[in-house]
């Protein structure tokens, strides 16, 4: 069993229907002319299929019971095209419908996966990627499923069993308050499934976010658990998760089973209170035998979308809980976004803002590509006073100041955990700073909109991460800008050189996580994306740490290329990449402990001096 719940989803208490139903109808207000054209065929619906029962009792006791077969044909043939009528507007009704759903569920997801983009990393840390995965897909698809059932076509439903009420009473009220009497007992059955299916309902969503979390994260590390024969416990896990899932839907089977079994034995009730009562009525002469037969039918009806109400009501409470877990997502706060950042601001640092509806969406101010000169210029970067922590008071970095000028190189070392990368992801506001600030040409970095951030910082990572796709799309990532440098990229930094000898070149594809090239070869692909993108800042996060030698030689051309005019901040272990620095600073358990060049280091004989002897010799 893994450790720490990491797979136990979050069950949302009390939901409030009539609020987050008006919520969710804001996504389907754009549709509002289908979705009416639909509301208008609903009363016409309803119309030819009260009309048939009627027309059955007009040609029992007009015709058949009298033996006058001269208006009967007539009769038939109007039932025939009542029949055909309601056929043909069910179609409409329901193309329509769907075809909405289907609209809905595409805005949702949309939105749900812009705004997942939009938190912060300390979100992700906390969430599995599995129950992330799961309202993007199993929870939307829900809605789907919502609207598929007809569930806007209860209108519809409603407007049957009030004309079936109306006609009955006008036929006979003493028989229809016979048939009634069954209703309180069917309403009482309605409102106390409706308790115990939604409380099921939420588990059950909860625990299918559990089966994707480990599934997602058991197959992407599936190389790691089978070299440590780990196979027979993970299928244990997967089987208790499994069993959770599995033991979740029981209750939803109970009690959908359950309502559909109470409406079915009420229905009955009511067609035998019927027989009954009008059987005696008939033989007094008070009720024609064509009433009878088309009491029969409209009970019949009636009861048939009650128990179609059962099916869409277990639909509905499934719904309800998925709604409620992509309203919850959707309302968690951007973090990332201060108090200090504006919604939407000026031209900063060589960006410009798109216009139109995307609006606060920086793009250089070069329209087509241009030589790559190591971005626009900057004058410093500061650390003031940094202090931070990913949990509480345990503070990671703790007073870290630092001053970097343009196309300055400095290198942060130190022993692992000490704060190094987290001084890069404050630097990119992964994460915000607990105390002091980071400063741009004297600006506080919060002040800046976060694209435009972004924009003037190019990084590296240890790992490099590709997509699936072709090689261009990888060093572009379909900026449009950045694909008029692929290939200017690719050749600064020698990447070219392997990319040509590929069967289709820059339109080789790239399988899952680049698995089809080597660790240089991803390596080399992320410094040639670095490039393209013509930061101004470049940020090289441990980029030889996990190459072995003969790809770290193949790579070092790319990173002197890649750093050429550029303000560089280097996180590494191997000396290679930190040397020839213009400063290297020591962080010791958070604090900066020693800085200077390599050489003045190795004279002071401190702790670099000592790191070296350790990790860096050669």
């Amino acid at each position: 069993m893994h450790h720490g719940g990491i797979y136990e989803d979050e069950i949302v208490g009390k939901i409030y229907d009539r609020r987050m139903m008006k919520r969710f109808l804001r996504y389907v207000m754009p549709y509002r002319r289908m979705v009416g054209i639909t509301l208008v065929l609903l009363p016409l619906i309803a119309v030819t299929r009260l009309s048939q029962p009627y027309l059955l009792k007009i040609a029992i006791d007009n015709h058949i019971v009298t033996h006058q077969m001269t208006g009967l044909p007539a009769v038939a043939a109007a039932f025939l095209g009542v029949i055909l009528a309601e056929s043909l507007m069910t179609f409409a009704e329901v193309y329509f419908l769907q075809y909405v759903g289907q609209q809905v569920m595409y805005d949702i997801r949309v939105q749900l996966f812009t705004h997942i983009q939009s938190l912060s990393a300390r979100f992700f840390d906390q969430t599995p990627v599995g129950s992330l995965v799961s309202r993007l897909t199993s929870d939307v698809e829900v809605l789907g499923e919502m609207f598929a059932a007809g569930v806007v076509s209860v209108v519809g439903d409603v407007l049957v069993l009030a004309g079936i009420v109306g006609i009955m009473l006008w036929m006979n009220v003493q028989l229809s308050l016979v048939t009634f009497s069954v209703l309180p007992v069917l309403i009482w059955a309605a409102f106390a499934f409706r308790k115990w299916m939604r409380a099921a309902f939420r588990q059950v969503r909860a625990r299918q976010a559990n089966l994707s979390s480990f599934l997602a994260e058991n197959i992407g590390g599936i190389s790691v658990v089978q070299l440590f024969n780990r196979e027979s416990e993970e299928a244990a896990e997967f089987r208790r998760l499994n069993a959770s899932y599995m033991e979740a839907n029981l209750p939803v089977i109970t009690w959908d089973a359950a309502l559909y079994a109470v409406v079915e034995a009420i229905s009955s009730i009511a067609v035998a209170l019927i027989i009954w009562y009008g059987g005696g009525e008939i033989v007094h002469g008070t009720l024609s035998f064509g009433a009878l037969v088309a009491f029969i039918q409209y009970i019949e009806k009636f009861f048939s979308p009650i128990r179609d109400l059962s099916a869409k009501y277990s639909i509905m409470q499934g719904a309800m809980a998925s709604l409620e877990r992509i309203f919850t997502l959707l309302d968690r706060d951007a973090e990332q976004e201060t108090i200090l950042a504006p919604a939407a601001g000026p031209e900063v640092g060589g960006v410009e803002e798109r216009a139109g509806g995307n609006a606060g969406v920086p793009l250089p101010l070069a329209a087509q590509p241009r030589e790559i000169v190591g971005g626009e210029p900057h004058e410093t970067i500061s650390f003031n006073d940094i202090w931070f922590a990913y949990t509480g008071e345990e503070y990671v970095l703790k007073g870290f100041s630092l001053e970097m000028k343009r196309g300055e190189k400095v290198a942060l070392v130190g022993e692992t955990g000490g704060g190094k990368t987290t001084v890069t992801r404050l630097l990119s506001r992964f994460y915000e700073v607990s105390r002091g600030a980071i400063t741009i040409d004297g600006v506080d970095i919060r002040q800046l909109p976060l694209p435009a951030l972004r924009r003037r910082i190019g990084v590296v990572l240890q790992d490099p991460y590709l997509f699936s796709g072709s090689v261009a799309y990888n060093i572009s990532l379909g900026d449009p800008v950045a694909a008029g440098r692929v290939e200017q990229a690719a050749a600064l930094v020698g990447a070219d050189r392997f990319i040509r000898t590929l069967p289709n070149g820059f339109d080789e594809e790239v399988r899952e996580r680049g698995s089809n090239f080597s660790a240089g070869e991803r390596q080399l692909i992320s410094f040639a994306r670095a490039v393209a993108f013509d930061p101004e800042i470049l940020v090289l996060d441990e980029a030889t740490a996990s190459v072995d030698p003969a790809s770290e030689h193949l790579i070092q051309q790319g990173l002197a290329a890649l750093m050429a005019g550029r303000t560089t901040l280097v996180v590494a272990h191997r000396l290679s990449t930190i040397r020839d620095a213009d400063r290297i600073v020591v962080i010791h358990h958070g604090e900066k402990v020693e800085e200077g060049t390599h050489g003045q280091l190795m004279e002071s004989q401190g702790v670099y001096y000592r790191l070296y002897q350790l990790q860096f010799k050669e």
